[in-house]
């Protein structure tokens, strides 16, 4: 069957229809210049000057994921020990776009798919304290999400799918090897914890060499912070995994157990199977599946 492409936009985004809608919502903003910086599965991303960026979804069910970074970024951002790109201004929908949208900062770095931090190390210990300061318990109206943060067991039907999708990509025993045995692994015993959801090297900022923001919140959820411990296989090589969990063990607010990273290796190898599966058209997304397949199946 091979790879899908990424799903098409439902509202054309450009600089033209930013600039209308600042006029009309934010005017004191209208005069700046606007340029794309960046479009994505489900937004799109257009800097306002030197200092802001609109995050614009492209997507109706994007436009849900945004309004719960508008509701939770906020909360979240004074405790974090990286920055994050909180909303600063709210936009509503206007001018034939149909969604909320919003305005943040723009913070300066190149994705770490793109540009590597120099000293994987560092990075290890840098993300495992930002993952520790967000895994915390979650509110109880914190956004549900069918997809992140729930027990590993659930994704099956999904890898499986994924796998039949890929073909003879990738080697189904030894894929199926490493998901029984992170799948079997005991579950999340303890209250939801706030999740980023879809943290991989295309969220994560590297600015003069080092980790420098965690971006893209949409999928932010609760439940197990597994999910998002997943970054190690995908950003870290083997030998900065020690760091990464000592680190987090060090930081985090529990006490987490082996099963935690068994768990994690688990996500990892789904995530993995669902970049490569969706990516057609996206090399770097398909970049990342390959990298972090071969971390977890290594």
């Amino acid at each position: 069957m091979g790879p899908h492409r990424m799903p098409a936009a439902e509202v054309d985004v450009s600089p033209g229809l930013v600039r209308r809608l600042l006029a009309a919502q934010q005017p004191d903003l209208a005069h700046l210049p606007v340029e794309v910086m960046a479009n994505g599965w489900d937004n799109v991303m257009c800097r306002i000057g030197d200092v802001l960026v609109a995050r614009l979804p492209r997507r109706e069910v994007a436009a849900r994921l945004l309004v719960h970074e508008q509701r939770w970024l906020p909360v979240l951002e004074p405790r974090l020990p990286l920055p994050v790109p909180a909303p600063v201004r709210n936009g509503q929908p206007d001018l034939d776009y149909p969604w909320p949208w919003s305005i943040v900062p723009f913070l300066p770095g190149e994705i770490a798919a793109r540009k590597p931090p120099a000293d994987l190390r560092d990075a290890a210990v840098s993300l495992a304290g930002f993952l520790a300061a967000l895994h915390t318990p979650a509110a109880p109206d914190a956004p549900m999400n069918p997809y992140r943060g729930v027990p590993l067991a659930d994704r099956g039907a999904t890898v499986t799918q994924n796998l039949s999708v890929l073909g003879s990509l990738v080697d189904h025993g030894a894929v199926m090897r490493v998901w029984e045995a992170a799948a079997a692994a005991p579950t999340w015993g303890r209250p939801p914890s706030w999740v980023h959801g879809d943290l991989h090297p295309a969220n994560i900022l590297v600015h003069h060499g080092r980790i420098s923001g965690v971006i893209d919140f949409g999928d932010i959820t609760s439940g197990d912070p597994a999910t998002d411990l997943s970054v190690a296989w995908m950003l870290l090589p083997t030998e900065c995994h020690d760091a990464f969990q000592n680190a987090y063990r060090a930081a985090a607010e529990y006490v987490p157990d082996d099963h935690i990273w068994a768990r994690a290796r688990g996500w990892a190898l789904a995530l993995s199977l669902a970049f490569l599966a969706h990516s057609a058209d996206n090399p770097l997304i398909a970049e990342i599946g390959h990298h972090t397949i071969n971390a977890v199946l290594a």
